[in-house]
């Protein structure tokens, strides 16, 4: 047996044992095991949307509008005569698609600049900081809108404009642990024998870097659905007759709806809700199984 295949078998029962500590913390948290089954659902619900509407959510019927919920609408019908539940449950679509995408472009912006940032240091650090501060001194949600305002409203340029304007915070927050692990022992000496930049990098650091990653993008997702919600709402997302579960809230805007017909903007606020939670349970589930320090067993 040769030394590399020696050190592979040494180390794999320390890799699953670490492994087994991961999966133990994460399923002892209740709160975070809420948070997944109520984050399963809103998934079955959005790749099921078809079967679970059995209508077509922009099919309209003025003969039935303003009805409230009955056997044959359960969540009732809007102004114009949409079912509610078909456009809830088609939003769910919208929304998950948006912060999905929008995680995912500036995750890897983030990346990245923060892990160039933190591993060359000097200059380029200097640069690349100075510029994320630039970006930070503006109300990241105020450029969302003043950018928003200028395109079309659409779902692919709210993906686009929500994933530019999410990078710096994850940025700063690789960058830290960059510096952190650049300064550790297996770096070091990697280094001094001569190991590639790319392959430090990537083989030595980055796995590191994958557990708070991984934390704040499931938390950037909720943020983001948040985001294209607002966005709705304000007339600047995603437009009819696409459903979307911020512009359903505008209808609440108007007082007698408000006060008499719940069921136009409640199901909405109610799913927001509930999208938000559930990642905010599981991020946290996340966060205290990669840290070791939650949990000594």
């Amino acid at each position: 047996m040769s030394a590399a295949e020696l050190t592979e078998t040494l180390d794999a029962p320390r890799r699953d044992s670490v492994q087994q500590r991961f999966w133990r913390r994460l399923f002892r948290h209740k709160l975070g095991m809420v948070g997944l089954v109520m984050l399963v659902l809103l998934v079955f619900a959005a790749i099921f949307a078809p079967l679970l509407a059995g209508v077509d959510p922009s099919a309209m019927d003025l003969k039935m509008k303003n009805e409230p919920p009955s056997a044959e609408h359960i969540l009732g019908t809007d102004a114009i005569g949409r079912d509610v539940w078909a456009r809830l449950v088609f939003g769910a679509r919208v929304s998950l698609s948006v912060g999905l995408v929008a995680v995912g472009i500036y995750t890897s912006i983030a990346l990245i600049l923060g892990s160039v940032s933190g591993y060359a240091g000097g200059h380029v650090d200097n640069a690349i900081m100075r510029f994320t501060d630039i970006i930070m001194c503006f109300p990241t949600f105020l450029l969302i809108i003043t950018v928003a305002a200028v395109l079309p409203p659409n779902i692919f340029n709210i993906m686009v404009i929500i994933g530019i304007f999410g990078w710096p915070g994850m940025t700063r927050l690789i960058r830290g642990q960059f510096l952190s692990l650049r300064g550790q022992d297996f770096v070091i000496a990697a280094v001094a024998v001569g190991v590639p930049t790319r392959r430090i990098i990537f083989r030595h650091i980055l796995p590191n870097v994958v557990g708070p990653v991984v934390v704040a993008a499931t938390l950037g997702l909720a943020g983001a659905i948040l985001t294209e919600s607002s966005l709705s709402f304000l007339g600047l997302g995603v437009q009819q007759p696409t459903p979307s579960w911020g512009q359903t809230l505008t209808t609440a805007l108007q007082l007698p709806i408000l006060e008499n017909m719940p069921w136009r903007w409640l199901p909405s606020a109610t799913a927001i809700a509930f999208a938000v939670l559930s990642m905010n349970f599981f991020g946290d589930a996340l966060r205290d199984a990669f840290d070791p320090r939650q949990h000594l067993d």
